[in-house]
């Protein structure tokens, strides 16, 4: 979808738009607290808040004569509410519950609230120093900003192509919520493996079935539109990720005993992922820094003619707030766990790093590696601390708010960017949303679990993510040496593809640098099930063929039922979610 101009539409900052977005935040924040703990997933809220807000204002227009409620300030009110519902990735899911159950001092009440807030706001700090380079100055999609301000432009917009984008997204979505919540009522994922097996060349273990790799398709039509916006390149990186990693590394891991093998019947993505993540988040990292030093390189020589853009904030509110910010996490750290002060700092530099990886990952593929990045934190802590899990946790709990919150402001402002909106205001909607979401968020997991040692890592709380990082905790605590046989010298081959495939895209001629994979969306294959990297893939290539089948119809709706997709399931999502919620 094409910008609007700057001067139609401007954010609304009103305090309707802040409280709802706030109101809507509260409401949303225990879904992906509860989703988290359950099943280690949560969603992006920005589509179902915008839609939420602008269904109430209505049905109050209608009934009580309160004023018209425009997209400006829709805009606002979904910055608000996604950010706090997107504070999980402050550690309530996974580091925090990890520290109590493996005895550590977990904060609890206002602790865990400033806490919560302050690696929080630093992503948003981070995002303020990548919105020139990523948003303002970059073309990479950003799946999730492109989806809302094509639901925004739609649900706002009048004219006949309006109601027509509006008509089509509405169908996509109703079927997208339909799948899912028919997939939701079966209780079974609709997603079919691929039958037959592969051949491991004897031993104990001759053969591997492709059910226990992964290799399938999921139903789900959110992954679809996903893909439909992220376009080939990323698409094909991701099956080209997913045909290396799980179908080439990982028999090879099972046949040489390097991994031990998962129940026969079940899908062994824990046992395989725990090798897998090392090469895949290497391969990210240096493809995702080389490649902005290089685009900055390339930017700088041929941008004479048009400055880049600048800082989205004024340096008399930036510079004191970031510098508060770190103050507020280097000292949290030190006060409540007892960090050294120089491996305070090393974990906030270690942070804006690594949101970087984040934002490149996020804005390519739409899905945010958190876990995956605080996997590469806790080994770097873990080797300034050998033997402390509380350090090597909450050391890399900085990493995993910051990018949380700097993916998720990055796809707000790219909405803003598409339709011509000023980014400040949309960091004071974000700051808002963390507050609330740190305060609703603590408030919520402590009621959910009140004794974390007896309800975690059970059937009715499986807890996926807080498992994976206690386990990492756990190997860490006995240093570098507890990693898995081999992939240390895997992670070095994924960093140097990673630094191949960057200097590919930006220094080869431009006819070969256009089929360089995206090492981003290669290294992410590594870490997430195939059958989702093979569902995006799936999404970016039906809507290469609409364009070419179709180009004046894709060029009108395309976006727009890719929209409807992520949207549909989302919210349905989101309802299953608080349904469950309120029946537990």
């Amino acid at each position: 979808m094409k910008a609007t101009p700057a001067a139609a539409v401007q954010p609304a900052l009103t305090a309707r738009a802040l409280l709802t977005g706030a109101a809507l935040g509260a409401l949303l924040t225990p879904c992906n607290i509860y989703s988290g703990l359950k099943i280690g997933w949560s969603f992006n809220m920005s589509i179902a808040s915008a839609l939420l807000g602008i269904a109430f204002w209505r049905l109050m227009q209608n009934l009580a004569g309160a004023r018209h409620w425009g997209l400006p300030e829709n805009l606002i009110n979904q910055t608000t509410a996604s950010s706090s519902a997107s504070i999980i990735s402050g550690g309530l899911v996974a580091p925090i519950p990890a520290l109590t159950l493996l005895g550590g001092p977990a904060p609890q009440g206002v602790q865990l609230m400033l806490w919560v807030f302050s690696v929080s706001v630093l992503g948003v700090a981070i995002a303020a120093l990548l919105h020139a380079r990523f948003i303002a100055g970059g073309h990479l999609p950003f799946p999730e900003g492109t989806a809302a301000a094509e639901a925004l432009s739609s649900i706002h917009g009048d004219g006949r192509e309006a109601h027509s984008r509006l008509r089509w997204l509405g169908l996509a979505a109703a079927v997208s919520a339909t799948v899912k919540l028919v997939s939701d009522a079966v209780g079974t994922p609709l997603r079919a493996s691929l039958p037959g097996s592969l051949s491991l060349g004897g031993g104990a273990l001759p053969s591997v079935g492709f059910k226990q790799l992964g290799i399938g398709l999921d139903g789900s039509l959110l992954m679809i539109g996903f893909g439909a916006i992220i376009g080939p390149r990323a698409g094909l990186s991701l099956l080209l990720g997913a045909l290396v990693a799980w179908l080439g590394l990982a028999p090879w891991l099972l046949a040489n005993g390097l991994v031990t093998p998962g129940p026969a019947d079940g899908l062994w993505f824990n046992e395989l992922v725990g090798w897998l993540i090392w090469p895949g988040v290497t391969l990210m990292t240096t493809g995702a820094l080389a490649s902005l030093w290089l685009g900055r390189r390339r930017t700088a020589a041929s941008d004479n003619a048009a400055p880049r853009a600048g800082l989205p904030l004024p340096w008399r509110w930036f510079v004191p707030g970031s510098v508060a910010a770190v103050c507020l996490t280097v000292s949290l750290q030190v006060a409540l766990f007892d960090i050294a002060v120089i491996v305070a700092l090393a974990a906030v530099v270690m942070a804006a790093g690594l949101a970087i990886v984040a934002a490149r990952v996020v804005g390519e593929t739409g899905i945010p590696p958190i876990g995956a990045l605080g996997k590469i934190a806790q080994l770097g802590v873990g080797a300034m601390t050998p033997g402390t899990a509380t350090a090597n946790l909450m050391g890399a709990n900085v990493t995993g708010g910051a990018a949380g919150q700097t993916g998720d402001l990055l796809n707000d402002l790219k909405a803003g960017a598409l339709l011509g909106a000023r980014p400040a205001p949309l960091f004071a909607a974000q700051l808002l949303g963390v507050l609330v979401g740190s305060i609703v968020g603590s408030l919520s997991y402590s009621l959910l679990i009140p004794d974390p040692m007896t309800m975690l890592l059970t059937p009715e709380w499986p807890a996926p993510a807080v498992a994976t990082w206690k386990a990492v905790a756990e190997v860490m605590a006995a240093g570098v040496g507890a990693l898995p046989p081999l992939s240390l010298p895997a992670a070095l081959i994924g960093g140097l593809a990673g630094l191949a495939l960057a200097f590919w895209q930006f220094r080869a001629p431009p006819h070969r640098a256009r089929w360089a994979p995206s090492p981003a969306a290669l290294g992410l294959a590594f870490v997430i099930p195939a059958w989702i990297a093979f569902g995006l893939c799936l999404g970016a290539l039906l809507a290469a063929g609409v364009q070419r089948l179709a180009p004046h119809w894709a060029l009108r709706n395309l976006i727009a039922v890719a929209a409807g997709l992520v949207a549909g399931e989302s919210l349905a999502g989101v309802a299953s979610a608080f349904q469950t919620l309120l029946a537990g």
